[in-house]
């Protein structure tokens, strides 16, 4: 035991040293969920919108005030005729153009109904059919505040959201971020961390040690398993005071199984690192084999369901991919140990099957 100590302490000196790892190791959380928080989101602010108004009058001011005043759009002017569209679109600010038809007042009055023409870049189709929405709901306000009805007998739709009711796509992010991080950072530091000594030439002292592979392997994941968990702690900190994402659930729940994933991902990293022989081999096999796959076919961009069957099929290998089922549960869903145990015991068969592969990589003669 205090050969083991001793040979942990060596590690957590050799990482406290070296400031361009801890930087990797605490500074890349932080700027990763700030970018995610504040820069990358689905939600559409201030779009630039242009009207071409043939009513004036006093349904169509309201309507152009009410889509103004809404944090969703922001009046980028007015046009003249229909001519007028086309360059409106080419300056390659405008998102879209409201046509109010003539005399729209006059026909709402009456009982009569009007359209109202959207019309938008789809140059990009998710923020042309979100711009939309958006003015479907200011319509629909319209409507029920001023009590116009289109028909003598209507279906009224009465929507509730569940877990994010604001829509908020930092709720949507958080979850996945400490998946991808904690994949990617642990795994990256941790197959680094053997070739290095391989590179460096110390891997003899290692071996011709007292300590079993076994012994080293894990003396090696302590530093690591404990920064990464700081990690996780700063991560969750941020999204909960920073950007207000709730834990709903039981937060001891949350730590554990994020500690369990930890040790699947720095066991994976080892695994790495047994078969790399220099840190760029081990660097490039990180990146390339763990951080595609955990981006693309772990649910946290795209949603699975869409996929083709062939790469839902695929996904199931991807441990990320169970993590991220698991955490949107627990912070959003407040969901228990009962509705998500299947999840945690795949999480576990993975870490068991990656520990037991690194151990037996592990070569105790250098080649």
């Amino acid at each position: 035991m205090k050969r083991f100590i001793a040979f942990v302490t060596k590690e957590f000196h050799h990482i406290l040293r070296d400031p361009r790892t801890l930087l990797i190791l605490i500074g890349m959380p932080v700027a990763q969920i700030l970018l995610f928080g504040y820069a990358i989101t689905n939600e559409i602010r201030e779009a630039p919108v242009k009207i071409l108004d043939h009513a004036k009058d006093e349904a169509s001011r309201e309507i152009t005030e009410k889509m103004v005043s809404s944090e969703f759009f922001s009046l980028a002017g007015f046009l003249n005729s229909e001519e007028e569209m086309e360059s409106a679109f080419h300056d390659g600010i405008t998102k879209m153009v409201v046509v109010f038809p003539p005399d729209l007042n006059t026909s709402l009055e009456s009982g009569q109904s009007e359209s109202i023409q959207l019309i938008t870049d789809a140059t990009d189709p998710n923020t042309a059919n979100t711009l939309v929405n958006y003015v479907q709901g200011i319509l629909s306000d319209y409507n029920k505040s001023n009590n116009i009805e289109s028909l003598p007998i209507q279906v009224n739709i009465i929507t509730r959201m569940h877990f994010n009711p604001s829509l908020e796509g930092v709720y949507y992010f958080v979850p996945g971020i400490i998946a991808i991080l904690l994949m990617l950072v642990s795994a990256m530091m941790t197959s680094i961390s053997i070739t290095r000594e391989k590179e460096l030439g110390t891997m003899e002292v290692l071996l011709a040690s007292p300590m079993l592979p076994g012994q080293i392997i894990i003396a090696k994941v302590v530093p690591y398993l404990v920064l990464s968990f700081l990690d996780a702690l700063i991560i969750l900190a941020m999204g909960k005071f920073v950007f207000g994402v709730p834990v709903n659930g039981s937060l001891l729940l949350l730590l554990s199984v994020s500690l369990l994933f930890i040790i699947l991902a720095l066991s994976l990293g080892i695994l790495i690192s047994t078969v790399a022989q220099t840190q760029q081999t081990a660097l490039l096999l990180s990146l390339m084999a763990l951080m595609l796959p955990t981006i693309m076919l772990s649910g946290f961009i795209f949603p699975i369901e869409s996929m083709p069957m062939p790469l839902q099929v695929i996904s199931n290998i991807v441990p990320a991919r169970w993590f991220i089922v698991i955490a949107k549960d627990i912070m959003l869903k407040g969901s228990g140990w009962e509705l998500i145990w299947k999840e945690v015991v795949i999480l576990l068969g993975f870490a068991l099957f990656f520990i037991a592969m690194s151990i037996k990589k592990f070569k105790v003669r250098l080649e």
